[in-house]
């Protein structure tokens, strides 16, 4: 099932909705389900719950009658996030800074990105021209967990996901090298476009090997497989759980394959009117405007 959340056309109120195959949406709501917010239904719905929704029918909103948001438009805690998690990726960030992007760990990375609102797709990409020069893109899939997660076994870790969707990790390059933290040059307003949707865990064989890429003007940059990852999404999950509590809801992106723009011999860093488009396999693509 693939989950939404919209707004319809010259309305500004955000609602919930099961995005059909045809590109039409049904509003859960009129279909006699409670949830007004991709979180109510994150952390309110059950299995049981879900099973009817994916079985429910009812009238549909074509698709030129609605506006995807963000599935997740204020994620309830900030965004976790893998650094380096792709071999190669992490050889080329290496190479545009071996000070910052070390690549001679033996443990994983972890950083967040400070989320008060996440665009969806179509949506722009603030460029924050008084204050980065050096704007990138970075496609990764993102977990979003169903149900709290504590010292969880990387053989159960399974059980607790709720669905994945597409993240572009925006980064400002030149304020996440300057910083000794990668927060800043991660957190801009408009840093974490996420969408078009949320795919159910029960729709994805685990763990996801799904084609993912990434697009600039229409030139291929990005193109891998998510089954790539230095640390297995059951690894991840089951270290950080180990020592804090992963709440329902909690969203994370698991890192980005080879090609992102720093990675080049001569870098030209994303500029006002660039397209940038992030793809996976089954879940469909994000895509932003620099603005």
């Amino acid at each position: 099932m693939k989950l939404v959340t919209f707004a319809r056309n010259h309305s500004n109120v955000e609602e919930v909705g099961v995005l059909k195959q045809d590109g039409a949406v049904l509003p859960v709501r009129e279909a006699g389900f409670p949830w007004a917010s991709m979180n109510d239904l994150i952390l309110g719905a059950t299995p049981a719950d879900l099973a009817a929704l994916s079985a429910a029918d009812g009238e549909t909103l074509p698709p030129e009658e609605v506006r995807l948001l963000s599935p997740i438009p204020r994620p309830i805690q900030d965004v976790l996030c893998m650094g380096l998690n792709y071999t190669e990726h992490a050889a080329e960030a290496s190479l545009y800074s071996k000070e910052a992007f070390s690549s001679e760990r033996a443990t994983p990375i972890f950083f967040s990105k400070r989320v008060s609102y996440s665009q969806g797709t179509g949506a722009p990409i603030p460029a924050h021209a008084g204050l980065t020069q050096r704007l990138d893109y970075e496609a990764e899939l993102a977990v979003i967990l169903g149900k709290d997660a504590v010292n969880v076994a990387p053989e159960d870790v399974e059980q607790y996901i709720f669905g994945y969707t597409v993240v572009n990790d925006v980064s400002a390059r030149d304020l996440q090298t300057a910083h000794k933290q990668w927060y800043f040059g991660k957190s801009l307003d408009g840093f974490t476009p996420m969408g078009p949707c949320i795919v159910t865990a029960d729709e994805i064989p685990y763990p996801p090997k799904l084609k993912i890429s990434a697009t600039l003007n229409g030139e291929l940059r990005q193109n891998s497989t998510t089954d790539m990852l230095i640390h297995s999404i059951s690894d991840i999950v089951s270290l950080l759980s180990r020592g804090m509590t992963l709440t329902a809801g909690t969203i994370i992106a698991t890192g980005t394959p080879k090609g992102v723009i720093m990675g080049m011999e001569d870098p030209h860093f994303m500029q006002k009117g660039d397209v940038i488009a992030c793809a996976i396999e089954g879940i469909g693509t994000l895509t932003n405007t620099v603005e």
